[in-house]
């Protein structure tokens, strides 16, 4: 499996692992997301993304609960700047300096660290200064709690703004071989040489889904596993992070890191970002 240094320094292999769909409810669900945690360690797994948002740090008490101590080469992401602060205690954006500091205190006590290696904001708060905000986590990084910072979610308009305040190592967006919103932020990161995690890697089947099939039939894969492999053909800046609460759909895309596509079916996967209205250029060497 090909690695990747985000930021010059946090080693990973490409093809991470999104624990979102874990459950953490007492009883045998749990028991089963710890054993697809592990299994995915396993695997080779070094890269786990998380967030404050998924049960409101139940899902890193999980992760903690599952494998700490963690294996030196492991980094386990997540993700603040999401609170229930709603009029009736509902999730929204919240990435005020006051929420963020709790998270991130929240985020070590849960994971049984010291400091999380890569921090990312959840998204930008349109509500407070985008300077509090990535000032805020710099200073949570002056003090130790944070390594590396990323963002998720972006822009490339906001992505250029943020790299004014800070360095950023890491963008999380939602992108696959059938959306492709995020291009343009691809091709930014890519030129930046900044990790680029695309969130639901795997498309649902939709316009274009026949055509990931058929190549999949001829190249003796599953459909999810194409979608996979794409993604690392795509640029050495992507590190997919697919997610699922099953070992055998976890097996089955860790196989995707070795599975190479050939030229004419990366070819003709390119071309389904035409659905999208995106050209088929490929983003490697941009």
């Amino acid at each position: 499996m090909p690695d990747f240094r985000i930021g010059g320094r946090l080693n990973v292999r490409r093809l991470g692992f999104g624990a979102m769909h874990l459950p953490t409810e007492a009883g045998p669900a749990r028991a089963g997301a710890i054993a697809v945690a592990r299994r995915a360690v396993e695997l080779g797994v070094t890269l786990i993304d998380t967030a404050h948002l998924y049960g409101g740090g139940a899902n890193e008490e999980l992760l903690a609960e599952a494998l700490h101590p963690y294996p030196d080469e492991l980094l386990i992401t997540t993700k603040v700047g999401v609170a229930r602060t709603g009029p009736g205690g509902e999730w929204r954006l919240d990435a005020r300096p006051e929420i963020l500091r709790d998270q991130v205190d929240q985020a070590l006590r849960r994971l049984r660290v010291e400091r999380i290696e890569l921090l990312q904001l959840h998204r930008v708060d349109p509500e407070t200064p985008l300077a509090d905000q990535l000032g805020t986590l710099r200073e949570l990084q002056s003090a130790g709690k944070i390594g590396l910072l990323g963002l998720s979610e972006v822009t490339v308009d906001e992505l250029a703004r943020a790299r004014e305040l800070v360095e950023i190592v890491s963008v999380q967006n939602r992108y696959s071989v059938l959306d492709r919103e995020h291009e343009p932020v691809l091709r930014a990161c890519a030129a930046a040489g900044i990790a680029f995690l695309p969130w639901r890697p795997v498309a649902p089947a939709a316009a274009g889904g026949a055509e990931i099939a058929a190549v999949a039939g001829e190249v003796g894969a599953t459909s999810a596993q194409v979608a996979l492999a794409w993604l690392l053909a795509r640029s050495p800046v992507v590190l997919p992070i697919p997610g699922t609460g099953r070992i055998t759909h976890l097996e089955e895309n860790v196989a995707a890191a070795g599975l190479e596509l050939p030229p004419e079916h990366l070819r003709r996967l390119d071309a389904l970002g035409q659905l999208s209205g995106v050209v088929k250029e490929r983003v490697v060497g941009d």
